[in-house]
């Protein structure tokens, strides 16, 4: 679908997560703040993957357990594997939290296999599962995708995700189809149809977005997201545009997104902005500062300027025996802005190498009491250890 509102018409039906979570700090604008850490995480995603998640590498088989404990909340555990071998590779994510009768239980789990058809086909299988009261794993959703390339770089993804019923059989309530083409030397061109189930055993098409990426010769990345929606006389409508720019100059990156959508008259205008400033020094110290901005916050006097409600900051550094990687976020009290920004949140990631390649991570969370002290919230430990090969799991029937 082009952007002059053509209409479209409803197809016909066919066959056919490592991370820890940064805690909240406290005195958050609810959603807004929920949003506002969204939006950093997506600033400067690749060193942020880095920072959250020490030593995961694609090529290796491990698996690692994660205890986590809360002040005022029920101790959980996670437990990960990732196996590799040949063109197939496994990952599993297990929560078990602890019952009443002090023993770990399961709670959930999520299987994804993903296989290397040949070298333009990739298919990938998510499974999600849940225990219910008797101890009984149940199948929850099924996730398909399967990709295909072509030599001069074009390629189209087909996903849809599945339901159980109360009845526990599978009905497909979301599809997604994905074209990426090549425009120019250095631009691409991606439009994602997304269709959901109309409740009538057919589908219709949700939301539309068109993305265009363009790559200058001064190492800038430039792209464009536009999502239409339907406007519910049959047409479609911008609901929001995205403008990003990526400029790298030698170890250091700049990175700007805008976020845009309509006003009450159906005009633009910027709704967000994110600014994240990265930078790493000759001996390895990367630094990661990520501003987010929003108009009309909520305790501003002056509507419809653009005002900075987060400062995520991170600082990694390697020593002899690992890394250590700290977190701080910066937010205006939400009760009386013109105070300024204060520390809201400091997370410490410390990651320790050992010659067998077994690792022990650990994760600190600290807020600040009501006199402004900092005290732990959270308290997390991980060890990571290869996996054998006599310890390799079977793809799921299931």
């Amino acid at each position: 679908m082009n952007l002059n509102g053509a209409k479209r018409s409803t197809p016909r039906k066919t066959g056919l997560r490592y991370s820890w979570a940064p805690a909240k700090p406290q005195n958050q604008i609810g959603f807004l703040a929920e949003t506002l850490l969204a939006l950093a995480i997506c600033g400067v995603s690749a060193f942020r993957v880095q920072a959250q998640n020490p030593q995961q590498s694609s090529d290796e088989s491990w698996t690692r357990t994660t205890d986590n404990s809360l002040e005022n909340a029920n101790p959980s555990r996670m437990t990960q594997s990732h196996i590799k071998s040949g063109d197939r590779t496994v990952d599993k994510q297990r929560v078990e939290v602890l019952g009443v009768d002090g023993q770990y239980r399961p709670d959930s789990e999520t299987e994804t296999e993903t296989v290397r058809v040949d070298d333009t086909a990739t298919r990938t299988l998510t499974r999600a599962y849940r225990w219910d009261g008797n101890g009984r794993r149940i199948l929850t959703q099924v996730t398909e995708e399967e990709m295909r390339s072509t030599a001069n770089g074009d390629s189209q993804t087909v996903r849809s995700t599945s339901n159980s019923d109360v009845n526990g059989n599978l009905q497909v309530v979301r599809r997604e189809l994905a074209d990426t083409r090549k425009t120019g030397p250095n631009a691409k061109e991606t439009r994602t149809k997304v269709y959901l189930a109309d409740g009538s055993g057919g589908f219709a098409m949700a939301l539309e977005t068109q993305e265009l990426q363009k790559h200058g010769a001064d190492d800038t990345v430039e792209v464009k997201k536009t999502t239409l929606v339907p406007d519910g006389n049959g047409d479609w409508k911008v609901a929001e545009q995205k403008d990003k720019t990526v400029t790298a100059k030698g170890r250091n990156q700049t990175t700007e997104e805008r976020v845009s959508r309509p006003d009450l008259e159906g005009r633009l205008s910027e709704f967000s902005r994110t600014v994240g400033q990265e930078t790493e020094s000759p001996v390895g110290e990367k630094k990661a500062t990520v501003d987010t901005y929003f108009r009309d916050v909520p305790g501003s006097t002056d509507g419809g300027s653009m005002h900075r409600t987060q400062r995520l900051t991170t600082i990694q550094k390697r020593t002899s025996s690992g890394e250590i990687t700290e977190q701080q976020v910066e937010q205006p009290n939400p009760g009386n802005p013109s105070d300024g920004p204060k520390v809201t949140s400091k997370t410490t990631y410390t990651v320790r190498y050992a010659a067998s390649g077994v690792s022990q991570q650990t994760k600190t969370v600290q807020v600040p009491d009501g006199n402004g002290n900092f005290y732990v919230l959270s308290f997390d430990t991980r060890k990571s250890e290869p996996v054998s090969p006599s310890q390799k799991p079977k793809a799921s029937t299931d």
